[in-house]
């Protein structure tokens, strides 16, 4: 049966009653006493979009693992850029990974816990890169914990379908633009259907458990410790969520049946990470907050194609202090003129940046596909090749450097900015994370990731005017 379309306020306000307990300060309790590292492993940048003070890695050798395992810190993330892979690259990715983490964590004594986070809209290597870890740590798992929900994005699970927001209508998740993602598309929203699919039936719609919001909003914690403690063998688990009180509970369950022994990987959207590790949130960053420097001019990519991102940078006024320039992806994929293509845009950019404005570097909107998945992978990575080599030939710092779409934030991190940790400040807006990075090119800073399906029409044009230099250009205008 179909999922249908849902009035937002009708559906949530016909629900069951939250459950009308704070459990926070039980959780940040329990997390302490644990000692138990949590290791998030990223597969774009975006994932960080509700943390703060959390450090982020974009490479993952023994030692610096072991120097993460080491700190008092609760969490560290490690940013693989998988979903840009494909994906027995990215299988391999994780088996790398996890033997390094398992490393590292015997040599410190140091229990952990992994998160796989991908995309709230259900986009990604699934099943591929869990069962690699599955395979690799060396343990036996009781369940795959699948827990798409994402607040600041509207991503809401009910009754085991998976919707997202679109104003007041929650619409069923395989009906939306992302589920006709050239690589990652897919067909169902209930996700007992989505994980038959995506498994291409080894594991049937029937074998999925669940934890029902009445699980945990009639239950409480302790109906969801029930829950945990009856899956085995690795057994494939929906967790349903409207809102962080709901993760509040189902975290709080869960932390119970851990310590009873109780093994669990994750495959979860970012609102998972920041209730697991106990984190309360954080007011939105404003330009005191991040000391921007009073000259320059910052430097803006966008590479995401979704038709938000387009929507978003079509809003951008026109300015004396922006300069726009368009790169032709048509030439970026011709060998011939893929080159003189990316002196141009340099040219444009420099001259932009040393007059101290700000510069948007955005792909031509017209989508280039292939005629498979994998031809769309090699687009995509010719095209965000293209644009680390535009960063990499300006010589002029900018004030701050904002990347639009997850691809191509991660790739402009630690291919053009030669990123290898950064620490998350907290969020510009909401579910876009800011970074202030310790080294590479230009250490100290400020690098804005901005996914390329979140925000309104309205979202780039706030963050640039948030940050802008005084007397330098206005919304209005």
């Amino acid at each position: 049966m179909m999922a249908q379309h849902l009035n937002r306020t009708h559906a949530l306000a016909n629900l069951p009653s939250e459950y009308p307990h704070a459990l926070l300060a039980q959780i940040q309790t329990q997390v302490k006493s644990s000692g138990r590292k949590i290791v998030v492993l990223d597969d774009d940048p975006t994932g960080t979009q509700t943390v703060h003070d959390i450090p982020v890695l974009t490479e993952w050798s023994f030692a610096s693992l072991r120097a993460e395992f080491a700190n008092d810190l609760p969490c560290f993330y490690i940013l693989t850029n998988s979903r840009s892979l494909p994906p027995n690259q990215a299988q391999a990715l994780n088996v790398e990974i996890g033997r390094n983490v398992l490393a590292a964590s015997r040599e410190t004594g140091r229990d952990f816990s992994i998160i796989s986070r991908s995309d709230s809209t259900l986009r990604g290597h699934f099943p591929g890169e869990v069962q690699a870890l599955a395979q690799t740590l060396e343990q036996e798992f009781d369940g795959w914990l699948i827990v798409p929900f994402f607040l600041e994005g509207g991503r809401f699970t009910i009754n085991d379908v998976h919707y997202v927001a679109e104003g007041d209508t929650l619409v069923p998740a395989s009906e939306t633009e992302f589920a006709r993602d050239a690589v990652f598309g897919y067909r169902s929203s209930n996700l007992r259907a989505w994980i038959a699919e995506k498994t291409q039936g080894r594991v049937s719609a029937d074998q999925v458990a669940s934890v029902s919001l009445d699980d945990i909003r009639s239950g409480g914690p302790e109906r969801v410790t029930e829950r945990l403690l009856a899956l085995t063998d690795g057994r494939v688990c929906i967790v349903n969520a409207v809102t962080m009180r709901d993760l509040e509970v189902f975290v709080l369950g869960l932390l119970a049946a851990e310590a009873r022994g109780k093994r669990f990987l994750y495959r979860t959207a970012a609102s998972f990470v920041q209730t697991r590790i106990g984190q309360t949130a954080r007011a939105l960053l404003t330009a005191d907050d991040l000391a921007l420097p009073s000259s320059g001019g910052a430097l803006i990519i966008v590479g995401s194609y979704v038709p938000k991102t387009t929507r978003q940078l079509a809003a951008l006024p026109a300015s004396p202090a922006i300069e726009r320039v368009e790169v032709d992806v048509t030439a970026l994929l011709d060998i011939d003129r893929r080159a003189r293509e990316i002196e141009r845009v340099v040219e444009s950019a420099a001259c932009a940046l040393g007059q101290n404005r700000d510069v948007v570097i955005y792909t031509s909107r017209q989508l280039v596909t292939g005629a498979s998945a994998a031809q769309n992978l090699e687009i995509g990575q010719q095209v965000s090749a293209s644009l680390v080599a535009m960063v990499r030939a300006l010589s002029i710092r900018p004030r701050y450097v904002l990347a639009k779409g997850g691809i191509t934030s991660s790739d402009i991190a630690t291919r053009g900015l030669d990123v290898k940790r950064a620490m998350v400040r907290g969020q510009i807006l909401p579910g876009v994370p800011v970074w202030q990075l310790e080294a590479g090119r230009y250490p100290g800073l400020t690098y804005i990731v901005f996914p390329g399906n979140v925000g309104g029409e309205h979202a780039l044009v706030e963050i640039v005017s948030k940050l802008k230099k005084e007397n330098s250009w206005n919304a209005s205008e």
